[in-house]
């Protein structure tokens, strides 16, 4: 064999090790090229819920986060109302759908969720609405509807350290930055900022006096399934909503006009913060525009609005509005995946569900708590955010990311082998 076959053949075998090992995802020892593997997937499946296995306490937390301080005891299961609230179909824990009623769609991974009318609070379909699982950061809902009706929004707030070191998302305040009320609003509501939450919970008296101001109004709303650790939604002891309670809080904060305002807000201008004077190498933070994370107001047709969340231990949950020939729907999502469909992709589809339902036909009602939801006039703005403002796309996007990943090594390894292709065809050729 010629040095130049040689080298024509070896090119040829890179360029397909490369590609295999994109599509096995690189681990191991490549197989062989004449027996490619055969892939095998889990099939998907909706989670069962018929044997109510969260009727008391949300699922077993996978890490750390729920221990209680030391010297803390571990908070007792919330107790179950009886009757359940919201009518006697609301005590099912499966899927619960009006007599005669179609089949809900199939590619729901949400293990609990909820579609209800904003306005008459009457509950159309649902999958375990009082299972007890974690908000996330759907719970910044019921802590900016504290912070509204408590906090002046045109006072300027200074950005701490304590503010930039949270855990989780965080919009970017920095120490000796300007802000004010109604911005960290945006923050909060808009990018799920766990920064602002942490910014407006020193308001309330500390994340301590936040929680519990937030609890309160939960139980004034008749919200008996929630109870918050942190003002932001990071799990802590005894964190727990339902698909119910959360419908019943986005309610309610639906009923803020500035609430209703924010979530319909597709992008603004957010402050930046001075360098810290303490570090030489250090400069100005320029503001940048922060964008709504909330994908169904982009993608679905008469979106109003909504809150997305994730942890590890809550994994997927979201709560949205959607407007129909003047009918205003809400869906709840707890505990969901980002297969086989994306949570807003799934919150769509369940919308679609409920506006195909007559108006007549419920399965349950949501309590009366004497909140008119106040109709927002915002428009949607005629462009979208720009890349990059989604703040939980690390989060939500995992499986995208991955797939996104082993195609760009799939084309990397045929481009390398055109690339050696072409250097062995000139090496080939007459020098003159």
């Amino acid at each position: 064999m010629s040095i130049r076959d040689f080298r024509l053949r070896a090119a040829l075998c890179l360029g397909a090790a490369l590609t295999v090992a994109a599509v096995t995802g690189g681990a191991g020892a490549a197989p062989s090229l004449a027996t490619p593997p055969s892939i095998t997937t889990t099939p998907f499946t909706t989670p069962n819920t018929d044997d109510c296995p969260q009727k008391t306490r949300p699922p077993v937390p996978i890490d750390e986060s729920e221990v209680p301080a030391p010297g803390q005891p571990t908070p007792a299961a919330l107790p179950i109302p009886s009757p359940p609230l919201g009518g006697v179909r609301m005590g099912e824990c499966g899927v619960v759908i009006p007599k005669g009623a179609p089949p809900v769609p199939q590619d729901i991974s949400a293990t609990a969720w909820l579609v209800s009318d904003l306005d008459t609070g009457e509950v159309l379909a649902a999958k375990d609405p009082h299972g007890r699982y974690r908000p996330a950061s759907t719970i910044k809902v019921l802590l900016a509807t504290v912070a509204l009706r408590t906090l002046d929004l045109n006072k300027v707030v200074i950005g701490t350290q304590e503010d930039a070191n949270v855990d989780g998302t965080k919009v970017g305040i920095g120490p000796g930055g300007h802000y004010t009320n109604r911005q960290l609003m945006q923050a909060l509501i808009m990018a799920s900022g766990n920064d602002a939450a942490h910014a407006i919970a020193a308001q309330l008296g500390g994340d301590s006096a936040a929680v519990a101001k937030m609890n309160e109004l939960a139980k004034s709303l008749h919200a008996m399934d929630t109870r918050t650790a942190t003002p932001s939604g990071l799990d802590g002891p005894g964190m727990s909503t339902s698909a119910y309670d959360l419908s019943v809080l986005f309610r309610e904060a639906m009923s803020v006009p500035l609430f209703a305002e924010l979530i319909h807000t597709e992008q603004v201008d957010f402050p930046g913060y001075p360098k810290n004077p303490n570090n030489p190498d250090d400069k100005d933070h320029p503001g940048f525009p922060i964008g709504n994370d909330n994908h169904l107001l982009f993608e679905y047709d008469g979106a109003i609005g909504g809150k997305t969340g994730f942890t590890d231990d809550a994994r997927q949950t979201f709560v949205a509005a959607a407007e129909r020939d003047g009918r205003r729907l809400v869906v709840t999502l707890l505990k969901a995946d980002v297969r086989p469909l994306r949570p807003f992709q799934q919150a769509a589809g369940l919308l679609d569900y409920g506006f195909a339902l007559p108006k007549s036909t419920n399965v349950g009602q949501l309590p009366d708590t004497n909140a008119k939801s106040a109709k927002t006039g915002a428009a949607a703005l005629a462009s979208p955010p720009p890349k990059g403002t989604d703040q939980q796309a690390q989060a939500s996007g995992e499986e995208d990311d991955r797939a996104g990943t082993r195609t760009l090594l799939v084309v990397g390894g045929i481009v390398v082998v055109i690339a050696l292709l072409l250097g062995a065809r000139r090496m080939n050729r007459p020098r003159y």
